[in-house]
């Protein structure tokens, strides 16, 4: 830690990512118990560098394709002032409560989900919150919330490595991180923040998915990188880390996104990432 750092210290090591002979001391421990009617087998973090390259969507798509193969599933919107997760699948309803906590909502094929959406009385009412109240908010989701018996359960970042992805990762038994880009010039420095972050943290990067990586011509089938040539699979090989999948930029996934239908998508994009998180965690 820098000595401007240790002369501002607030001594609040829950909400820092510094690494000092005090934090280290105390070696203190903020994992959140799980509910008590809950079991979660696989928690498994989907974050970006930064915004605007379809991280809920991959959250989204990743957590239909283990459905369609059996899985027990849940979905913990962690992008508390940007939920976007309920509307891909259709849920407008409030979520309720009984004696054992907060019950979730459940898509048409069985996925589990929460989030602030779901709380709010009017799902366009803006989150103006401050970072403690989001992270604790974060806590509540995983201790508070009723989530029964989950196979694998998808944890949808918000952008960047601030406070929310500090929290997740230090408070919930994340096993690993998917980290999602785009094909842009910076996407390099972007994704080394996201790697840097996680490698700190302790948690290990599962692999990448490149979002908007082509478009897909509708006379001739050319493959067109819209967005700029990609530079994933370079990434990858230098973080010696594979490649999960590359998404073409395709109306018909949003026009689904819009219409809270996700779980209706043909999602082939995603069946060799299923089998890759089948083989690395084992249910």
């Amino acid at each position: 830690m820098s000595n401007e750092a240790i002369e501002n210290c607030g001594h609040h090591c829950d909400s820092c990512g510094e690494s000092c002979a005090a934090r280290d001391a105390e070696k203190v421990d903020f994992s959140v118990p799980m509910n008590a009617y809950s079991k979660v087998k696989y928690v498994i973090a989907v974050m970006s560098g930064k915004g605007g390259v379809g991280k809920s969507l991959v959250t989204s798509a990743l957590a239909v394709q283990m459905r369609k193969k059996g899985y027990s599933v849940a979905i913990l919107d962690a992008d508390a002032t940007g939920p976007s997760i309920p509307k891909g699948f259709g849920l407008h309803e409030q979520v309720i409560a009984d004696e054992r906590g907060i019950l979730p909502a459940v898509t048409k094929n069985g996925i589990k989900v929460i989030s602030v959406n779901l709380l709010l009385d009017n799902e366009e009412t803006p989150v103006v919150w401050r970072g403690p109240v989001i992270a604790g908010t974060i806590k509540q989701f995983w201790s508070e919330v009723v989530w029964g018996d989950v196979d694998y359960m998808f944890v949808d970042m918000p952008p960047g490595t601030g406070d929310v992805p500090l929290t997740v990762f230090q408070s919930l038994p994340v096993v690993g991180t998917i980290i999602v880009t785009s094909p842009q010039q910076l996407v390099s420095m972007i994704v080394a923040k996201a790697v840097n972050m996680a490698e700190a943290m302790e948690i290990p990067v599962l692999g990448f998915v490149e979002n908007y990586s082509y478009i897909t011509c509708p006379k001739c089938g050319e493959h067109m990188s819209v967005f700029g040539e990609s530079h994933i699979d370079e990434i990858a090989a230098k973080y010696m880390l594979p490649v999960l999948a590359k998404l073409p930029v395709d109306p018909a996934v949003a026009r689904a996104a819009d219409e809270g239908k996700l779980e209706e998508i043909e999602n082939f994009w995603f069946e060799k990432t299923a089998e890759f998180l089948e083989n690395i965690v084992k249910i």
